[in-house]
């Protein structure tokens, strides 16, 4: 049976419109969860609440949650991975990347509860280098291209007094509050108390808890203190 002109024309606007949503919501996924242990959920910005898995994808305006005992390790599409540690909660504020417009780059972290370990891809180290921020109640960071990791403590890090600790494995940071501002480099430890009190170095580790990461992507047992991968385990790509 031969279709008649029109009716074909609706079936290609169809496949047409089908196509584009297709590609609109591969485009919408900003992160996917590459290795996880334990219960990891989300909140949408719906308000729906799900649970997550290896390869479920994270958006833009979500609310990521780890229990006790669970973590999740997400990878975004500039390059970028995250691991989140143990009973902490992430927000992601904002992502933008499109590889052809370095200008248009954003991506806005908040720390609600906990801490997380990252290496940054792409955003922050082309166009616009303050494009990157991950915010908290004590201080905001700003990259220029690193690994680092940060922890907010509240009278859940056994003899730490409560405040925000970030240590930089490689490249730098600036962690700025109202109260003044700080740039933490490679090797170096900070900390800041609350909102109205400036950034320190710290002359070393201060003790900070250690998680272990099991079932890394390498099949190993790592352990970590804000959440960094030692070498060798795991596949975090800079």
């Amino acid at each position: 049976m031969q279709l008649s002109q029109p009716l074909k024309l609706h079936f290609v606007a169809l496949i047409a419109a089908s196509l584009l949503f297709m590609a609109d919501h591969a485009l919408a996924a900003t992160a996917m969860i590459t290795n996880m242990n334990g219960t990891v959920s989300v909140h949408k910005s719906d308000g729906s609440l799900k649970v997550l898995s290896q390869k479920s994808e994270v958006d833009t305006g979500d609310v990521i949650a780890t229990e006790k005992n669970s973590y999740a390790r997400l990878k975004f599409t500039d390059g970028g991975e995250i691991t989140i540690r143990p009973e902490s909660v992430l927000t992601i504020d904002a992502y933008t990347f499109e590889e052809n417009k370095p200008q248009q780059d954003s991506f806005i972290l908040g720390l609600i509860k906990g801490g997380f370990r990252t290496i940054t891809g792409l955003i922050g180290k082309r166009g616009n280098r303050d494009a990157y921020r991950a915010n908290a109640v004590t201080a905001t960071i700003g990259i220029r291209g690193t690994d680092y990791g940060s922890l907010l403590c509240n009278k859940n890090c056994g003899s730490l007094p409560d405040g925000q600790y970030v240590d930089v494995k490689n490249g730098k940071i600036n962690i700025s509050n109202k109260a003044g501002e700080l740039d933490v480099n490679a090797g170096e430890y900070a900390y800041v108390k609350d909102a109205d009190t400036a950034p320190v170095l710290l002359p070393g580790n201060p003790g900070l808890p250690e998680f272990k990461e099991e079932d890394t992507v390498a099949g190993g047992l790592g352990t970590f203190l804000t959440g960094v991968i030692p070498e060798g385990a795991g596949c975090f790509i800079q």
